[in-house]
């Protein structure tokens, strides 16, 4: 158990610097992130979720499940139930504000503006924590080389594309009137969930093994519900654009390729 939490420290970490160095292009620029570089961005983001959610997750759940002499149909349909429940509650209860939205979700709050879109960053970037750290675990309990191997392809993938999601919140916030150094740290805090809950729950598939094909799914439904609820609908904003449809499938392709290469 102690190795899958190493590892999935360190699988997080990575992502987490990604986020922070893509946090970190406001030192470089001064204007915010362009409407159909952003797309692009937003869809790269959700085919690279999509694809982890298969590739990494579900499949993964599946095979756990058959091994253990359970149909894998059954933990992996209900584990992506409570995954999509989960996620739907916290979009319900945690204020905050998307991209090019002018009213915030979640419950009333007195949070600022651009406080509810560093809120709004964390939320989909709490599954990602999950899914890596999951990952990790998994390699951890198999001993097995290749799916230490998948565990650093997923974390790769996510932190490929946590580099924009950081530039996307520090931007913005630095032409707002914010210093470049909170700029910075607004967008890096965004992406510090993602080690906390990978770490967690690495922690936690250590003492629940047979729940393992359950938490695989968990991922997978609460990332899904992330790329359908915010980032494909984001990613097709404005006039009409193939920009964000093209980065949806480069950004599957990057993560299919990632897995089953490295996997």
């Amino acid at each position: 158990m102690r190795q899958g939490i190493l590892w999935a420290a360190g699988g997080t970490g990575f992502t987490f610097l990604m986020t922070a160095l893509g946090a970190g292009t406001v030192f470089f620029f001064r204007g915010s992130v362009q409407a159909g570089l952003q797309r692009v961005f937003l869809g790269f983001a959700a085919g690279v979720m999509v694809a982890a959610s298969v590739f990494s997750l579900l499949l993964p759940a599946m095979e756990e499940a058959e091994a253990a002499g359970v149909p894998g149909w059954q933990p992996a349909a209900g584990g992506f139930v409570v995954g999509i429940a989960f996620m739907l509650a916290l979009d319900r209860l945690l204020p905050h504000l998307h991209l090019n939205e002018q009213e915030p979700e979640g419950l009333p709050s007195g949070c600022r503006r651009t406080t509810l879109l560093v809120l709004a960053v964390t939320l989909h970037n709490i599954p990602e924590g999950m899914a890596v750290g999951l990952a990790f675990a998994l390699a951890a309990q198999h001993g097995d080389p290749g799916a230490l191997s998948a565990a650093w392809a997923l974390a790769l993938g996510m932190g490929i594309q946590n580099f924009p999601e950081g530039a996307a919140i520090s931007l913005p916030l630095r032409q707002a009137g914010f210093s470049r150094w909170r700029a910075f740290r607004n967008g890096a805090a965004s992406g510090a969930v993602e080690p906390v809950f990978g770490i967690l729950v690495a922690a936690s598939a250590g003492s629940v093994q047979p729940l393992m094909p359950w938490l695989l799914a968990f991922a997978a439904g609460a990332m899904l519900y992330v790329v359908v609820e915010e980032l494909i609908p984001e990613a097709n904003l404005g006039q009409h654009s193939h920009s964000g449809t093209l980065g949806v499938m480069a950004g599957f392709l990057v993560m299919m390729v990632l897995d089953t290469a490295l996997g």
